[in-house]
């Protein structure tokens, strides 16, 4: 880990969640960001990587997701690079907030979180990668 970089490779296995959130978190603390920012990240990461490893592969291998977290500036920059089925998470629909839960439709709100908690996020399929970019502005107030 350098001073304004951290990167991982992680197996598509949910037991690395934990792994990437204290990564995440000692990252963060040495870069003096404040918890609420750090937080707002793990929730983002925790969600988009569960959905890529639950539902993103159906060979039944292990697979490498590679993470990356850079600060440029006051704005943390987040790449998410995976080898699974393309899907761009962008083009869910939007979530129905206002029925009642027990009406609602499985799924869709993982992602309207992450759009409410990141300031941009962005998806490209690249040589066989999925490619999410998020963006967070690191402020006292995020």
């Amino acid at each position: 880990m350098s001073e304004q970089r951290l990167e991982l490779r992680i197996a598509s296995d949910l037991a690395e969640l934990s792994r990437v959130a204290n990564s995440i978190d000692e990252f963060c603390a040495n870069l003096a960001i404040p918890a609420s920012c750090t937080f707002k990240l793990n929730v983002a990461l925790e969600e988009l990587l569960t959905n890529t490893i639950s539902y993103g592969y159906d060979d039944g291998k292990i697979h490498q997701i590679a993470l990356s977290v850079v600060r440029q500036g006051n704005t943390l920059v987040t790449e998410i690079s995976d080898d699974a089925r393309p899907y761009d998470p962008l083009q869910a629909p939007p979530p129905d907030l206002d029925s009642a839960i027990e009406d609602r439709a499985i799924g869709g709100l993982g992602v309207h979180l992450v759009k409410t908690l990141m300031d941009e996020v962005t998806y490209a399929y690249e040589g066989g990668r999925n490619r999410v970019t998020l963006r967070k502005r690191i402020s006292d107030a995020a």
